[in-house]
């Protein structure tokens, strides 16, 4: 590993593998992502990946930043923001704004996401979720998304930037685990990516989605093993894959792209 490339190093904990901490960019100017739902799972994923390829990594979480996986800016480039609160979601989106400094925005993931569950921890079906929740589940999966695009426009605008949105393989079929609430926020989502992308590419703006399957993550509901069989690749696909296929999207590799949803489910939605 070149020291041009790579300056400093760091072992996380948790997984024992090496992470960069500063890796100069190929053509002198560092990428920015702003990610949502950072703390766990795909978005853990996604920010050890885009840190490693030497992107400033912005992220976003209910949770408050963990040192376990540091990235290289560590709590200096995390905002503890409740995306399912309108109110809080206005002072964190200020706050990106200011963080941003009036720079280029290149990357907008929007990941975070909520499936409620009731007492018994199984799916919320049409007739048995309270209008509270579907507000919630709404503000969270499907407002939160276009109101951080709408106001993170100038600076995407200025890094003619890609959005991500994760929807899910919830969105296109009835799921045993996915709620309705949150079976019904992922296909509107869909939806809203193909207008964004309308919309946005006179704006030099990219907007794709990913549509995960099951994926092996520590907030897997219980049976999920026994879906494996129904997978045409007959395993659950790892957090990895679909960080993957997000910096795809978000690279130079993929400009061609736009208005898309990408199933990452090994066959599932076959």
């Amino acid at each position: 590993m070149a020291e041009s490339e790579l300056s400093q190093v760091e072992k996380c904990p948790v997984t024992g593998q090496i992470l960069p901490l500063a890796k100069a960019s190929r053509s002198g100017e560092q990428k920015t992502l702003v990610l949502t739902g950072a703390s766990q799972g795909i978005g853990h994923a996604t920010a050890k990946l885009f840190e490693e390829n030497g992107w400033r990594v912005i992220t976003c979480s209910r949770r408050a930043f963990s040192t376990e996986c540091p990235w290289q800016a560590g709590p200096e480039d995390h905002i503890q923001i409740d995306l399912g609160d309108p109110d809080h979601r206005s002072i964190g989106l200020a706050e990106l704004k200011k963080r941003l400094a009036d720079g280029a925005l290149h990357a907008l993931v929007n990941n975070a996401g909520i499936s409620p569950k009731n007492k018994d921890g199984r799916r919320l079906g049409p007739a048995d979720t309270a209008m509270p929740i579907w507000r919630l589940v709404f503000e969270v999966n499907f407002f939160a998304p276009i109101v951080l695009a709408r106001g993170l426009m100038d600076e995407l605008i200025k890094g003619k930037g890609s959005i991500v949105n994760v929807t899910s393989i919830a969105g296109t079929r009835v799921h045993p685990f996915a709620g309705t609430a949150y079976a019904t926020s992922k296909a509107a989502l869909a939806a809203l990516t193909r207008e964004m992308a309308a919309d946005f590419g006179n704006k030099g703006i990219r907007v794709n989605a990913i549509a995960p399957g099951e994926i092996d993550t520590p907030i897997l509901s219980p049976g999920t093993s026994a879906l494996v069989e129904q997978i045409p690749l007959n395993r659950l696909g790892s957090p990895d894959e679909v960080a993957h296929t997000i910096y795809f999207l978000c690279e130079n590799n993929s400009s061609y792209v736009t208005g898309s949803e990408i199933h990452i489910n090994g066959g599932e939605h076959l």
